[in-house]
């Protein structure tokens, strides 16, 4: 590839979501006429340059305001960890089962690596789950009810708790704020549901390393509960010795 190409056409990427806010990689390679793979190398350059952030689907330009500007923020940070914890997570869904995936930005991850699985049921109150898998053919999502939080882009309320209890998946796959060797896994949402953590045989926590040994505003769910933690390589040695005496923890590569 010509530099001089590629690089005009990052300015020009940068550009058309300048006008346009957002746009999905589909729209941006038929724009440029090039393949898919092409502009997911392209907005990854723009996104370590700190000059676009990457939303499901595609990209917006870094100018938002408000509370929506949270979820797309906290996507990028950690975010290598965020991959290779995605990755491992995704490898223990098998074809043909099913998983529930909780709301948050590491889960997206693991929906993104999900995509490539056959005959998978994903049940999820999370509209960027929704909207990476939508593509998938293999895949089947099913949404719980609820009242849509712009925040974090998903649902909230009584109906995705009823929804909840009616399920019971091979696997849930939640995220949290932070794990507290004296006070267990604690998030910020008030809302957080509660009711996924009976909706799986096998339950999962995928938590990067910055948030081992901090507090949160709430209570989740002790750690004893998680039939498995997952979390990157930053994790300290005594920490990953620590979680180990409680329970079961894979350290993703």
């Amino acid at each position: 590839m010509n530099e001089t190409a590629e690089g005009s056409r990052l300015d020009s990427i940068v550009k058309m979501l300048k006008v346009n806010t957002s746009a999905s990689i589909g729209e941006i390679a038929e724009a440029f006429h090039v393949s898919q793979m092409t502009i997911r190398r392209d907005l990854q350059k723009l996104v370590e340059t700190g000059q676009v952030i990457r939303i499901p689907g595609g990209a917006r330009i870094e100018h938002w305001r408000g509370a929506e500007r949270n979820f797309f923020e906290r996507l990028q940070n950690m975010s290598p960890a965020k991959r290779s914890i995605g990755s491992a997570a995704s490898a223990l869904v098998h074809d043909g089962e099913s998983v529930v995936l909780d709301s948050g930005t590491t889960t997206l991850y693991v929906a993104r690596e999900l995509r490539a699985r056959k005959n998978v049921v994903v049940f999820t109150f999370s509209l960027s789950v929704l909207e990476e898998l939508s593509s998938a053919e293999d895949i089947r999502v099913e949404l719980t009810g609820g009242v849509y939080r712009s925040s974090s882009h998903d649902l909230i309320g009584h109906a995705v708790a009823k929804s909840l209890t009616a399920i019971f998946a091979d696997t849930v796959i939640f995220g949290a704020a932070a794990i507290s060797f004296t006070r267990g896994v604690m998030v910020h949402d008030p809302d957080a549901q509660r009711e996924l953590l009976q909706a799986g045989r096998r339950k999962v926590l995928v938590v990067d390393s910055s948030k081992v040994g901090t507090e949160a505003t709430y209570r989740l769910c002790g750690i004893e509960d998680c039939d498995l933690i997952l979390t990157d390589k930053g994790i300290s040695a005594e920490d990953l010795a620590r979680l180990r005496r409680i329970t079961q923890v894979q350290v993703a590569e």
